[in-house]
């Protein structure tokens, strides 16, 4: 007696269902390529017991920091030992928090420090910043629409050592707002701002106010997340 083959065509829908399908009957080299997609998977039905071990393993490099919520990446730090700016280029388009370090940073003058954000150029303009300096004998607030002011002139010297950092964080857009803090030849500086760049963010430079006073300590650094 000849046998027909039965072909998904003759099978009503349901008709085979799991209790009638043996165990381990169903082999991976049995199913065509792409034949079970997302949307044949009831909900739930996948569990972490019911998969092989290392069958979730994912290839060499196929989970980059833009797949993932918040990738957490530092860069390189820069001596800020000489030279009038300290830029950090290339940063991924997909970042929304930054973090500037600031590491026994001194300058050769009494300039303030300043931290300007770019999108293919720097933005020079446009900041609204500002910082309050506190002592033993009160406060003193400054601001600057040139970038986002770390400290005051007027509690600067040349062989201030400052440390601290700026956390900054995109609200929408390009828009962009900071605040932080730093310390310095006995003062504490905070700082806060935003500015709204002309496309998407992808460097940042630590400079002075008046972009001519060179480093001659310390060092910088950024932290980066999505």
């Amino acid at each position: 007696m000849a046998l027909t083959k039965i072909t998904t065509d003759v099978l009503e829908d349901s008709a085979v269902s799991s209790a009638k399908i043996a165990s381990l009957a169903v082999t991976t080299a049995k199913l065509a390529d792409s034949a079970v997609t997302a949307a044949k998977i009831t909900d739930g039905t996948i569990t972490a017991a019911k998969l092989a071990a290392g069958v979730t393993t994912p290839a060499a490099a196929s989970i980059t920091p833009s797949m993932l919520s918040q990738p957490l990446t530092q860069a390189t730090a820069q001596a800020t030992t000489s030279g009038t700016t300290k830029d950090f280029t290339s940063i991924p388009s997909w970042v929304k928090k930054i973090i500037v370090m600031f590491n026994g940073v001194s300058t050769s003058g009494t300039s303030a420090l300043l931290v300007q954000l770019g999108s293919t150029t720097f933005t020079t303009t446009g900041y609204t910043s500002g910082a309050a300096v506190t002592s033993g004998s009160g406060a003193v607030a400054q601001t600057s629409t040139a970038g986002f002011l770390m400290s005051l002139q007027a509690a600067d010297a040349a062989a201030t050592v400052r440390s601290g950092s700026l956390t900054l964080c995109n609200v929408s857009g390009n828009i962009w707002v900071g605040e932080g803090g730093i310390v310095g030849g006995g003062y504490v500086s905070h700082t806060a701002g935003g500015v709204s760049l002309g496309g998407v963010l992808d460097r940042i430079r630590v400079t002075t106010v008046n972009g001519t006073d060179t480093f001659d300590a310390g060092s910088v650094n950024i932290i980066y997340e999505g």
